[in-house]
Protein backbone atom coordinates (compact mmCIF):
# COMPACT_ATOMS: atom_id res chain seq x y z
CA UNK A 1 0.00 0.00 0.00
CA UNK A 2 1.15 3.60 -0.89
CA UNK A 3 -0.41 7.10 -0.80
CA UNK A 4 -0.84 8.45 -3.90
CA UNK A 5 1.92 11.41 -3.89
CA UNK A 6 -0.22 13.50 -6.42
CA UNK A 7 -2.86 14.30 -4.00
CA UNK A 8 -3.46 17.92 -3.40
CA UNK A 9 -3.12 18.15 0.23
CA UNK A 10 -3.53 22.37 0.17
CA UNK A 11 -6.97 22.51 -0.55
CA UNK A 12 -8.58 19.87 1.30
CA UNK A 13 -12.25 20.26 -0.08
CA UNK A 14 -12.47 22.29 -3.39
CA UNK A 15 -15.10 24.18 -4.10
CA UNK A 16 -17.84 22.78 -7.14
CA UNK A 17 -16.52 25.26 -9.78
CA UNK A 18 -13.24 23.81 -9.43
CA UNK A 19 -14.09 20.33 -9.29
CA UNK A 20 -16.09 20.62 -11.79
CA UNK A 21 -14.82 23.47 -14.14
CA UNK A 22 -14.18 21.27 -17.30
CA UNK A 23 -17.86 20.18 -17.37
CA UNK A 24 -18.95 23.71 -16.60
CA UNK A 25 -17.12 24.57 -20.22
CA UNK A 26 -18.50 21.80 -22.10
CA UNK A 27 -21.71 22.73 -20.95
CA UNK A 28 -21.18 26.62 -21.90
CA UNK A 29 -19.79 25.40 -25.35
CA UNK A 30 -22.64 23.11 -26.04
CA UNK A 31 -25.56 26.07 -24.51
CA UNK A 32 -27.65 26.96 -27.79
CA UNK A 33 -30.64 28.48 -25.54
CA UNK A 34 -30.62 31.38 -24.44
CA UNK A 35 -30.13 31.48 -20.53
CA UNK A 36 -31.97 34.09 -18.11
CA UNK A 37 -30.33 37.15 -17.59
CA UNK A 38 -27.52 36.64 -15.54
CA UNK A 39 -27.16 33.56 -15.88
CA UNK A 40 -23.87 31.31 -16.77
CA UNK A 41 -25.95 28.75 -18.62
CA UNK A 42 -29.80 27.92 -19.36
CA UNK A 43 -31.69 26.18 -17.24
CA UNK A 44 -31.32 22.79 -19.38
CA UNK A 45 -27.81 22.85 -19.04
CA UNK A 46 -28.21 23.93 -15.19
CA UNK A 47 -30.30 20.94 -15.00
CA UNK A 48 -27.78 18.57 -16.87
CA UNK A 49 -24.60 19.99 -14.69
CA UNK A 50 -26.84 18.88 -11.12
CA UNK A 51 -28.70 15.60 -13.15
CA UNK A 52 -25.85 14.39 -14.86
CA UNK A 53 -25.55 13.80 -18.79
CA UNK A 54 -24.17 10.45 -20.32
CA UNK A 55 -24.33 11.45 -24.09
CA UNK A 56 -21.93 14.61 -23.18
CA UNK A 57 -19.86 12.78 -20.10
CA UNK A 58 -21.69 14.95 -17.45
CA UNK A 59 -21.41 13.24 -13.98
CA UNK A 60 -24.75 12.90 -12.01
CA UNK A 61 -24.13 14.82 -8.73
CA UNK A 62 -27.18 14.01 -7.36
CA UNK A 63 -29.72 11.75 -6.78
CA UNK A 64 -33.38 13.30 -6.60
CA UNK A 65 -36.43 13.45 -8.66
CA UNK A 66 -35.68 15.33 -12.18
CA UNK A 67 -38.86 17.27 -11.34
CA UNK A 68 -38.17 18.64 -8.27
CA UNK A 69 -34.81 19.57 -9.76
CA UNK A 70 -36.51 21.56 -12.71
CA UNK A 71 -38.97 23.15 -10.38
CA UNK A 72 -36.25 24.83 -8.47
CA UNK A 73 -34.18 25.56 -11.50
CA UNK A 74 -37.75 27.77 -12.96
CA UNK A 75 -38.76 29.07 -9.45
CA UNK A 76 -35.02 31.05 -9.62
CA UNK A 77 -35.29 31.72 -13.73
CA UNK A 78 -38.55 34.04 -12.87
CA UNK A 79 -36.45 35.54 -9.92
CA UNK A 80 -38.20 33.89 -7.16
CA UNK A 81 -36.23 32.70 -3.63
CA UNK A 82 -35.99 28.93 -2.73
CA UNK A 83 -36.06 27.56 0.31
CA UNK A 84 -34.48 23.52 0.39
CA UNK A 85 -35.88 21.76 3.28
CA UNK A 86 -34.99 18.29 3.94
CA UNK A 87 -33.86 16.13 7.19
CA UNK A 88 -30.14 16.35 7.64
CA UNK A 89 -27.77 14.47 5.16
CA UNK A 90 -30.18 14.87 2.60
CA UNK A 91 -27.61 17.29 0.13
CA UNK A 92 -29.51 20.19 0.39
CA UNK A 93 -26.36 22.10 0.90
CA UNK A 94 -24.18 20.08 -1.93
CA UNK A 95 -27.80 21.19 -4.22
CA UNK A 96 -27.33 24.47 -3.58
CA UNK A 97 -23.40 24.50 -3.97
CA UNK A 98 -23.87 22.81 -7.40
CA UNK A 99 -27.21 25.61 -8.74
CA UNK A 100 -25.07 28.17 -7.67
CA UNK A 101 -22.06 27.15 -9.48
CA UNK A 102 -23.96 26.25 -12.33
CA UNK A 103 -26.06 29.53 -12.43
CA UNK A 104 -23.55 32.00 -11.07
CA UNK A 105 -20.28 30.18 -12.12
CA UNK A 106 -19.25 30.56 -7.77
CA UNK A 107 -20.66 29.30 -4.85
CA UNK A 108 -18.38 30.95 -2.54
CA UNK A 109 -21.14 33.84 -1.12
CA UNK A 110 -22.56 31.90 1.41
CA UNK A 111 -24.12 32.79 4.75
CA UNK A 112 -24.65 29.99 7.77
CA UNK A 113 -27.60 31.16 9.88
CA UNK A 114 -25.93 30.50 13.10
CA UNK A 115 -23.61 32.70 12.71
CA UNK A 116 -25.74 35.75 11.74
CA UNK A 117 -26.95 37.90 14.86
CA UNK A 118 -28.09 41.26 13.50
CA UNK A 119 -28.98 42.51 9.85
CA UNK A 120 -26.05 44.50 9.75
CA UNK A 121 -24.01 41.52 9.46
CA UNK A 122 -26.10 40.26 6.45
CA UNK A 123 -26.46 44.02 4.56
CA UNK A 124 -23.84 46.07 5.59
CA UNK A 125 -21.73 48.17 8.48
CA UNK A 126 -19.42 50.91 9.10
CA UNK A 127 -15.69 51.04 9.29
CA UNK A 128 -15.50 53.29 12.15
CA UNK A 129 -12.05 54.72 11.41
CA UNK A 130 -12.73 56.18 7.93
CA UNK A 131 -16.46 56.97 9.18
CA UNK A 132 -14.61 59.48 11.67
CA UNK A 133 -12.33 60.97 8.91
CA UNK A 134 -14.57 60.69 5.89
CA UNK A 135 -18.18 60.79 7.19
CA UNK A 136 -20.53 58.13 6.15
CA UNK A 137 -19.54 57.44 2.60
CA UNK A 138 -19.40 54.65 -0.25
CA UNK A 139 -15.61 54.09 1.04
CA UNK A 140 -16.03 53.79 4.48
CA UNK A 141 -19.06 51.36 3.85
CA UNK A 142 -18.55 47.74 4.35
CA UNK A 143 -20.90 45.63 2.16
CA UNK A 144 -22.09 42.55 3.34
CA UNK A 145 -22.82 39.54 1.59
CA UNK A 146 -26.11 40.12 0.65
CA UNK A 147 -24.91 43.88 -0.74
CA UNK A 148 -22.09 41.57 -2.69
CA UNK A 149 -24.92 39.45 -4.02
CA UNK A 150 -26.95 42.06 -5.26
CA UNK A 151 -24.32 44.31 -6.32
CA UNK A 152 -22.58 41.35 -8.69
CA UNK A 153 -25.78 40.12 -9.81
CA UNK A 154 -25.15 36.41 -8.14
CA UNK A 155 -26.81 33.40 -6.23
CA UNK A 156 -26.16 33.93 -2.42
CA UNK A 157 -26.35 30.76 -0.38
CA UNK A 158 -28.42 31.33 2.81
CA UNK A 159 -27.54 28.42 5.34
CA UNK A 160 -30.00 27.39 7.88
CA UNK A 161 -32.43 30.31 7.50
CA UNK A 162 -34.60 29.60 10.35
CA UNK A 163 -31.67 29.90 12.63
CA UNK A 164 -31.36 33.67 12.28
CA UNK A 165 -33.33 35.91 14.21
CA UNK A 166 -36.80 37.10 13.30
CA UNK A 167 -34.65 41.04 13.09
CA UNK A 168 -32.52 39.32 10.49
CA UNK A 169 -35.31 37.29 8.52
CA UNK A 170 -37.17 40.88 8.30
CA UNK A 171 -34.25 42.26 6.56
CA UNK A 172 -34.57 39.71 3.71
CA UNK A 173 -38.56 40.96 3.26
CA UNK A 174 -37.78 44.12 1.22
CA UNK A 175 -34.55 42.10 -0.52
CA UNK A 176 -36.57 39.57 -1.74
CA UNK A 177 -39.41 42.01 -2.70
CA UNK A 178 -38.17 45.60 -4.08
CA UNK A 179 -34.70 44.00 -5.17
CA UNK A 180 -32.65 46.83 -3.38
CA UNK A 181 -31.41 48.53 -0.52
CA UNK A 182 -31.85 51.40 1.10
CA UNK A 183 -28.82 53.17 2.75
CA UNK A 184 -30.64 56.15 5.00
CA UNK A 185 -27.10 57.09 5.70
CA UNK A 186 -26.15 58.26 2.21
CA UNK A 187 -28.17 60.52 0.10
CA UNK A 188 -28.52 60.85 -4.26
CA UNK A 189 -27.37 57.47 -6.06
CA UNK A 190 -25.46 56.10 -3.22
CA UNK A 191 -28.23 55.82 -1.18
CA UNK A 192 -30.01 53.18 -2.86
CA UNK A 193 -28.14 49.81 -4.05
CA UNK A 194 -30.14 47.48 -6.85
CA UNK A 195 -29.93 43.98 -7.49
CA UNK A 196 -28.26 42.64 -10.68
CA UNK A 197 -28.99 40.66 -13.13
CA UNK A 198 -28.27 37.28 -11.94
CA UNK A 199 -29.45 37.93 -7.96
CA UNK A 200 -31.84 35.64 -6.30
CA UNK A 201 -31.40 33.69 -2.54
CA UNK A 202 -31.09 30.08 -2.10
CA UNK A 203 -31.73 28.81 1.25
CA UNK A 204 -31.41 25.62 3.61
CA UNK A 205 -33.69 24.43 6.53
CA UNK A 206 -33.42 21.26 8.72
CA UNK A 207 -36.51 19.47 9.34
CA UNK A 208 -35.83 17.87 11.95
CA UNK A 209 -33.79 21.11 13.77
CA UNK A 210 -36.31 23.97 12.97
CA UNK A 211 -33.60 25.98 14.82
CA UNK A 212 -34.38 28.93 17.59
CA UNK A 213 -37.05 31.23 15.79
CA UNK A 214 -39.93 30.50 13.55
CA UNK A 215 -40.26 31.82 9.90
CA UNK A 216 -42.63 34.85 9.53
CA UNK A 217 -45.86 34.17 6.99
CA UNK A 218 -44.44 37.39 4.97
CA UNK A 219 -41.00 36.11 4.25
CA UNK A 220 -42.54 32.08 3.59
CA UNK A 221 -44.40 33.57 0.75
CA UNK A 222 -41.19 34.84 -0.37
CA UNK A 223 -39.97 31.81 -1.04
CA UNK A 224 -40.62 28.63 -2.74
CA UNK A 225 -40.75 25.86 -0.60
CA UNK A 226 -38.79 22.79 -1.93
CA UNK A 227 -38.54 19.07 0.04
CA UNK A 228 -35.52 17.43 -0.74
CA UNK A 229 -36.19 13.86 -0.04
CA UNK A 230 -33.69 10.89 1.19
CA UNK A 231 -32.62 8.37 -1.42
CA UNK A 232 -35.34 6.56 -2.09
CA UNK A 233 -33.65 3.64 -3.69
CA UNK A 234 -30.66 1.27 -2.78
CA UNK A 235 -28.88 0.84 -5.26
CA UNK A 236 -28.79 4.78 -6.31
CA UNK A 237 -27.77 4.83 -2.69
CA UNK A 238 -25.07 2.03 -3.63
CA UNK A 239 -23.88 3.98 -5.90
CA UNK A 240 -23.69 7.29 -4.38
CA UNK A 241 -21.50 5.71 -0.86
CA UNK A 242 -19.06 4.03 -3.59
CA UNK A 243 -18.29 7.03 -5.71
CA UNK A 244 -18.13 9.65 -2.87
CA UNK A 245 -16.42 7.72 -0.56
CA UNK A 246 -13.68 6.91 -3.59
CA UNK A 247 -13.20 10.19 -3.88
CA UNK A 248 -12.53 10.87 -0.34
CA UNK A 249 -10.15 8.35 0.59
CA UNK A 250 -8.12 9.43 -2.89
CA UNK A 251 -8.01 12.81 -1.19
CA UNK A 252 -6.98 11.49 2.06
CA UNK A 253 -3.80 9.51 -0.33
CA UNK A 254 -5.05 6.10 0.42
CA UNK A 255 -5.43 3.56 -2.64
CA UNK A 256 -7.96 1.69 -0.59
CA UNK A 257 -12.01 1.10 -1.59
CA UNK A 258 -14.40 -0.62 0.31
CA UNK A 259 -15.31 -4.05 -1.00
CA UNK A 260 -18.41 -4.76 -2.64
CA UNK A 261 -20.14 -6.77 0.44
CA UNK A 262 -19.00 -4.40 2.67
CA UNK A 263 -20.54 -1.56 0.78
CA UNK A 264 -23.80 -3.50 0.41
CA UNK A 265 -23.83 -4.19 4.21
CA UNK A 266 -22.97 -0.68 5.29
CA UNK A 267 -25.54 1.17 3.00
CA UNK A 268 -28.38 -1.82 3.48
CA UNK A 269 -27.95 -1.39 7.20
CA UNK A 270 -28.18 2.83 6.93
CA UNK A 271 -30.77 2.33 4.43
CA UNK A 272 -33.22 -0.13 6.60
CA UNK A 273 -32.98 1.59 10.04
CA UNK A 274 -33.58 5.17 8.28
CA UNK A 275 -36.71 4.01 6.87
CA UNK A 276 -37.88 1.84 9.30
CA UNK A 277 -38.67 -0.96 6.63
CA UNK A 278 -36.33 -3.73 5.41
CA UNK A 279 -35.61 -4.42 1.00
CA UNK A 280 -37.67 -6.96 1.36
CA UNK A 281 -40.56 -4.78 2.97
CA UNK A 282 -40.80 -5.92 6.65
CA UNK A 283 -41.62 -3.40 9.57
CA UNK A 284 -38.00 -2.68 11.64
CA UNK A 285 -36.85 -0.05 13.93
CA UNK A 286 -36.44 3.05 13.45
CA UNK A 287 -33.52 5.14 15.48
CA UNK A 288 -34.70 7.82 17.31
CA UNK A 289 -31.36 9.97 17.59
CA UNK A 290 -29.54 9.28 15.04
CA UNK A 291 -29.53 10.33 11.46
CA UNK A 292 -28.94 7.11 9.16
CA UNK A 293 -28.24 9.54 5.78
CA UNK A 294 -26.21 8.94 3.17
CA UNK A 295 -24.15 11.69 3.66
CA UNK A 296 -23.18 9.45 7.20
CA UNK A 297 -22.79 6.40 5.53
CA UNK A 298 -20.38 7.70 3.20
CA UNK A 299 -17.92 9.19 5.91
CA UNK A 300 -18.28 5.48 7.66
CA UNK A 301 -17.46 3.91 4.14
CA UNK A 302 -14.60 6.64 4.34
CA UNK A 303 -13.45 6.13 8.04
CA UNK A 304 -13.55 2.39 7.38
CA UNK A 305 -10.70 2.51 4.04
CA UNK A 306 -8.29 5.25 6.22
CA UNK A 307 -9.02 2.74 9.22
CA UNK A 308 -8.09 -0.02 7.30
CA UNK A 309 -4.93 1.89 5.65
CA UNK A 310 -3.73 2.84 9.65
CA UNK A 311 -4.19 0.13 11.45
CA UNK A 312 -5.14 -2.88 9.36
CA UNK A 313 -2.56 -3.44 6.63
CA UNK A 314 -4.93 -2.20 3.92
CA UNK A 315 -7.46 -5.14 5.19
CA UNK A 316 -10.65 -4.30 6.04
CA UNK A 317 -12.38 -6.32 8.74
CA UNK A 318 -16.46 -6.88 9.79
CA UNK A 319 -15.93 -6.06 13.10
CA UNK A 320 -14.47 -2.35 12.10
CA UNK A 321 -17.78 -1.94 10.52
CA UNK A 322 -19.49 -2.38 13.46
CA UNK A 323 -17.40 -0.45 15.15
CA UNK A 324 -18.12 2.38 13.02
CA UNK A 325 -21.46 1.47 12.68
CA UNK A 326 -21.43 2.39 16.54
CA UNK A 327 -20.15 6.00 16.25
CA UNK A 328 -22.53 6.70 13.67
CA UNK A 329 -25.78 5.61 14.81
CA UNK A 330 -25.52 5.09 18.78
CA UNK A 331 -25.92 9.15 19.73
CA UNK A 332 -27.17 10.31 23.04
CA UNK A 333 -30.07 8.33 22.98
CA UNK A 334 -29.89 5.01 24.98
CA UNK A 335 -32.98 3.07 23.62
CA UNK A 336 -30.91 3.48 20.17
CA UNK A 337 -28.72 0.97 21.24
CA UNK A 338 -31.55 -1.46 22.19
CA UNK A 339 -33.27 -0.61 18.41
CA UNK A 340 -29.77 -1.74 16.92
CA UNK A 341 -29.13 -4.85 18.66
CA UNK A 342 -33.13 -5.93 18.16
CA UNK A 343 -32.75 -5.01 14.15
CA UNK A 344 -29.62 -7.33 14.09
CA UNK A 345 -31.27 -10.25 16.05
CA UNK A 346 -34.28 -10.14 13.61
CA UNK A 347 -32.78 -8.79 10.09
CA UNK A 348 -29.37 -9.12 10.23
CA UNK A 349 -29.40 -12.89 11.35
CA UNK A 350 -31.69 -14.05 9.09
CA UNK A 351 -29.91 -12.54 5.56
CA UNK A 352 -28.19 -15.13 3.61
CA UNK A 353 -25.12 -14.90 2.72
CA UNK A 354 -21.94 -15.77 3.92
CA UNK A 355 -20.82 -12.08 4.63
CA UNK A 356 -24.08 -11.59 6.77
CA UNK A 357 -23.42 -14.07 9.07
CA UNK A 358 -19.84 -13.24 9.64
CA UNK A 359 -21.16 -9.24 10.28
CA UNK A 360 -23.62 -10.85 12.85
CA UNK A 361 -21.02 -12.70 14.78
CA UNK A 362 -19.75 -9.50 15.79
CA UNK A 363 -22.73 -9.01 17.10
CA UNK A 364 -21.33 -7.95 20.87
CA UNK A 365 -19.41 -5.22 19.52
CA UNK A 366 -22.57 -3.42 19.89
CA UNK A 367 -23.13 -4.40 23.38
CA UNK A 368 -19.32 -3.29 24.75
Amino acid sequence: MQKDSTTNKTIQRPSAEVLFQEELAKLKAQDKTAAPPGWQLSPLMVEKFVLGCPELNIERKLVAPQELVTRIIIAMATNQGVMLIGEPGTAKSWLSELLSTAISGDSSLTVQGGAISHYQQLLYDWNPVLSQTLGPCRESLIPGPVFRAMESGQLLRFEELSRCPQIVQDALLSILSERKIHIPELSGDDSVVYAREGFNLIATSNSLDRGLFDMSAALKRRLNFETIPPIAKIEDELDIVQREAKKLTRQSGIDIELDTQTTEMLVTIFHELRNGQTVSGRSTDRLAAAVMSTAEAVAVAHALCVYAFYYREGKIEKRDLLNFLVGASIKDNPQDRRRVLHYFDTEVATKPGKHWQELYQHRKVLVE
